[in-house]
């Protein structure tokens, strides 16, 4: 009976229930309905066990700095640091757009936080350009997945904590793949701008200039080097690397920059404070949603069904790059890696794939699912920014889903991609 509560789950997500109570009504249901109530107790129990973890504390650490970063105007350096660099292309503000969420990237790990600081911005300029707003809200939901891919990575920290991987590894093991994307969505504006005659941003900037842009973007564009340096050089563990970037953000802040005044720091910690209990709170139920998960011997089965299909593990990717596409159209990706990594990861292991190689298939998949209509988180948060309906956006972003689709087969299919920083550096075989 216990097999049907991904059933149950989802559809309690069809009727509104927020994922939380999802989570945790579901298993709680069919428990009490199977006479386990001892397993309930267990169930609501692993909600804070799930929680108390110090390799988790990195979520909040990297949310607050990303949080001291945006309220200290470091995201108005790097926009103008990108529209130094690439304004004068064709199409130059959806370049800036796209190479902007690179950047900002590195310093907050987060799709939702590039997409409200950048897509504030930037949709508003480019639509006094000319672009139209719903073109304005695609490129920017689409650009904002590449946050949790280049390092830090929020769900890549979830990943690691739920199958016992290297986070250093996994941090190192996105950067290729997170540059691929933005290059591609690159090339598709490139493409759009010579078909449909975008605007030119700005004239070309002399060295000069570009060379102002770069020291203004000095230090923000430091975060990533500190964060990386840290930890590969065994200075610090992940944990500690955020609060380091807590303490750096709020150092050039105060400091250096004096673009934060002491007088905003609570209102920057209560933002912090509530969408890390957000996230936090999900990875709890998602923890809990797992107990069940092995009380129903759902991975055997699930394993059993899908070598039952086929043993060619190439076929085997295919199937399950489709199936983590349509689970990311409807449920966010920290909650989709706590249910389905221990389920498949295993699976793919046993087959030869590297559980770093895996790891990243899967974090970049479900971060794509975030743009993807018709649940795509992203998608809502572009729509209540720019004021364009999820609808436009969504049928305005295919073809650069397209890309991303194209950008996901590539490292799913060719591991080189993913695994080559990790093996040069030592973090994997």
């Amino acid at each position: 009976m216990l097999v049907w509560f991904l059933p149950l789950f989802l559809l309690f997500l069809l009727i509104g229930l927020p994922v939380f109570f999802g989570l945790l009504a579901a298993p709680g249901l069919l428990l009490w309905l199977n006479g386990q109530e001892k397993d309930i107790t267990l169930l609501y129990r692993n909600v804070y066990n799930g929680i108390d973890s110090f390799p988790l504390m990195a979520i909040p650490f990297f949310m607050l700095a990303g949080e001291l970063m945006n309220r200290g105007g470091i995201t108005m350096r790097l926009v103008e640091f990108s529209q130094a660099m690439m304004g004068h292309f064709r199409g130059g503000l959806a370049h800036v757009n796209i190479l902007s969420s690179m950047l900002f990237a590195g310093l907050s790990g987060s799709a939702v936080a590039d997409i409200s600081a950048l897509g504030s911005m930037l949709i508003p300029a480019m639509e006094k350009q000319g672009y139209s707003r719903k073109f304005a809200a695609a490129i920017t939901a689409a650009s904002s997945v590449i946050g949790p891919i280049i390092p830090p990575s929020g769900i890549m920290i979830i990943y690691a904590y739920v199958m016992g991987e290297s986070v250093a590894a996994l941090f190192l093991a996105g950067i290729v793949p997170g540059v691929m994307v933005g290059l591609g969505l690159m090339f598709m504006v490139k493409i759009m701008a010579d078909k449909y005659d975008f605007p030119v941003a700005t004239k070309k900037h002399t060295w000069g200039e570009r060379g102002q842009a770069s020291l203004k973007a000095f230090f923000p564009l430091m975060t990533p080097v500190i964060i990386l340096g840290g930890i590969l050089a065994g200075v610090f563990t992940p944990t500690e690397a955020a609060a380091v970037a807590v303490a750096y953000a709020l150092f050039i802040g105060l400091f250096v920059m004096r673009s934060l005044k002491l007088s905003e720091l609570p209102d920057v910690l209560g933002r912090a404070g509530l969408t890390s209990a957000v996230v936090l709170l999900l990875v709890g139920a998602a923890m809990a949603f797992k107990t069940v998960v092995s009380l129903s011997h759902a991975p055997e089965a699930m394993a059993e069904f899908v070598l039952a299909l086929t043993s060619n593990p190439l076929i085997l990717l295919f199937l399950i790059n489709l199936l983590l596409f349509a689970v990311g159209m409807f449920l966010d990706a920290g909650p989709a890696i706590i249910i389905l990594g221990p389920i498949l990861g295993p699976i793919f292991v046993s087959l030869g794939v590297d559980p770093i190689h895996f790891a990243i298939i899967m974090s970049v998949n479900l971060t794509v699912g975030l743009a993807t209509p018709p649940m795509g988180l992203v998608l809502f948060v572009a729509s209540s920014v720019s004021g364009e309906r999820v609808e436009a956006i969504s049928k305005a972003i295919l073809p650069f889903l397209a890309v991303e689709i194209v950008v996901i087969f590539l490292i799913t299919y060719i591991p080189a991609i993913s695994m080559t920083i990790p093996r040069l550096t030592g973090f994997a075989n």
